[in-house]
């Protein structure tokens, strides 16, 4: 993120406990533009980042992003697919992840 006359830092709550999220939070920390990493719930190779809120509990996730003004990351489908997108969104919350339908797509069995 880039104001008019400097950079601004910002946070990046990672939603997720595996590799994917490892990696995300991993390279997240060595931008320039982004000041302190949450990973949650996290894993081991995540520890000192860790926030104890499954990725599934929306509601805290949102929350949490709020209070820390987050920009919010999603990796698995699972809450991808419950509509944490489309909840963060109409809260005005900066996530990125596919809206509930899109993530249809990849959730569905079908």
């Amino acid at each position: 993120m880039l104001t008019s006359d400097s950079q601004r830092k910002t946070s990046v709550l990672v939603i997720g406990s595996g590799g994917r999220e490892h990696a995300l939070a991993w390279k997240s920390l060595q931008s320039k533009l982004i000041d302190r990493v949450y990973v949650a719930p996290g894993n081991g190779g995540t520890q000192e980042y860790n926030v104890s809120i499954p990725a599934t509990d929306l509601a805290k996730l949102r929350v949490f992003a709020f209070e820390k003004r987050c920009l919010s990351v999603v990796g698995p489908e699972a809450p991808l697919a419950a509509g944490i997108v489309d909840e963060f969104q109409n809260g005005g919350l900066e996530i990125f992840g596919p809206t509930s339908e899109q993530a249809k797509l990849e959730s569905s069995k079908a």
